[in-house]
């Protein structure tokens, strides 16, 4: 009887290293453009006005930033729709690539989870910039609290989504060949 024959590990795929390196790219320009936007009212940025949840709270936000910062709030929001499309990419292509050799009902099952919290992630995200771009002059109470909600879920989507792609890749250590 021949001995089994594994397949090599394989390098990334292409896609997959240029949408991380887009995604990474994209992340840094977003956490430099947020440094201006950190004000007493807005300790975070950007985040502080997503999950602003009033429009008294964005209002402040929106004051406490300078003219010039409003038109860079703008712009990142913006440049956040590139982000989505290049993380999301990344993140089902992972995801793919993780439950490759995973061919248990468990593992499909988380997968389509996975793969389901992603995209809510990603639809989250995509319907918060709206919101916040929408929210500039004036604010509105249902703006506010649907970008917050809306935010609430992209991060949580993101984060569930992380923990189950950790789960999926971790729950079966052994090849599914045996070494002979």
């Amino acid at each position: 009887m021949a001995p089994a024959r594994h397949p090599l590990k394989r390098p990334p795929g292409l896609t997959l290293v240029a949408s991380i390196a887009l995604s990474a790219a994209l992340f840094v320009a977003l956490l430099v453009m947020n440094q201006p936007l950190k004000t007493a009212s807005a300790p975070q940025g950007m985040v502080s006005f997503q999950l602003a949840g009033t429009a008294q709270q964005a209002q402040a936000i929106l004051a406490s930033w300078a003219p010039d910062s409003l038109s860079l709030a703008r712009t990142s929001l913006w440049l956040d729709f590139l982000l989505i499309a290049a993380y999301m990419a990344t993140l089902l292509q992972l995801t793919r690539r993780f439950s490759v050799d995973r061919p248990g009902v468990r593992e499909r099952m988380v997968t389509k989870w996975v793969r389901t919290l992603f995209l809510v992630a990603g639809a989250s995200d995509v319907v918060e910039n709206i919101a916040l771009l929408n929210n500039f002059n004036p604010p509105d109470n249902s703006l506010s609290v649907a970008a917050s909600i809306f935010s609430l879920m992209k991060f949580t989507g993101l984060l569930l989504g992380l923990a189950g792609l950790i789960i999926v890749r971790a729950s079966r250590r052994q090849p599914l060949t045996p070494a002979s």
